[in-house]
């Protein structure tokens, strides 16, 4: 039996959170979505997360939030996290942080999946290794839980291909978020793992990287500081679906997903 799971890109701002909120439902209804993870680590005014905004998300057809590097902006989430709102930290921050990187959810059809999330180290602040952290976690969850699926965070593509194939056959999906732009490298590896470098963002479509044009041009063009804010007008939502076989948790296709609305 086939499992669905709609992987949602970095959601940015509100503009992101509002196109999940009206399309969301209706996504998972016509394509048989079975579990939808999404990244909101951006959701929170472009960066950060708040409780407030995660459970609006849940409440909407999202199953599992991930986050990344601004997992912390919003210190709200902490407390949240502790007290198990299934929204995850990278696995692979310092010893002792809160919350966890790794959730397993059960499906309506009854089925355990588990989501982790890891944090890349190529171009990005001090992590403790992800190869290893992943490790540690795959070694740790039981025999049953054969779908999984891995949200590598990260800055350098690099970095991002070689996690694919490290895990490959090991996790249904490797799906990079951080960079906010879909790559067209969506694949099935050898072992069947499905993987793609960036899953891309949800989010204002005419902007730089969810950010207003004019602010980003001003810093780029005069090498000024600029205050970046939201833009504004049509919304993209960027994500992938990935068939999942339950019974050997290897992926059997991976599809990208681009939804627009005004």
């Amino acid at each position: 039996m086939t499992l669905r799971v709609l992987f949602i890109g970095d959601i940015v701002g509100s503009p992101g959170s509002k196109i999940v909120k009206q399309l969301l439902r209706t996504v998972r209804k016509e394509k048989g979505i079975d579990l939808c993870v999404a990244n909101a680590e951006n959701a929170a005014g472009g960066s950060g997360l708040t409780p407030e905004l995660a459970r609006s998300f849940l409440k909407n057809g999202v199953d599992v939030i991930t986050t990344g590097d601004h997992v912390w902006k919003k210190r709200q989430i902490i407390d949240a996290m502790d007290d198990g709102l299934p929204v995850l930290r990278p696995e692979n921050l310092p010893s002792g942080s809160p919350g966890s990187g790794c959730r397993v959810v059960r499906t309506a059809c009854g089925t355990e999946v588990a989501v982790i999330l890891l944090l890349g180290r190529v171009f990005m602040n001090p992590s403790d290794s992800p190869f290893q952290a992943v490790d540690r976690v795959l070694d740790s969850l039981p025999e049953r839980i054969r779908v999984r699926i891995v949200d590598l965070h990260a800055e350098a593509t690099s970095e991002k291909v070689a996690m694919g194939y490290h895990l490959d056959g090991r996790v249904s999906a490797v799906l990079g978020t951080h960079t906010h732009v879909t790559t067209a490298d969506e694949k099935i590896l050898e072992e069947g793992t499905a993987y793609i470098t960036d899953v891309g963002m949800t989010g204002p479509l005419n902007s730089v990287l969810g950010r207003t044009t004019n602010r980003v041009l001003y810093h780029f063009t005069t090498g000024l500081p600029a205050s970046f804010t939201i833009a504004k007008g049509p919304v993209a939502l960027n994500g992938v679906l990935v068939d999942v076989d339950q019974r050997t948790g290897l992926a059997s296709g991976i599809e990208r997903i681009h939804l627009e609305m005004p």
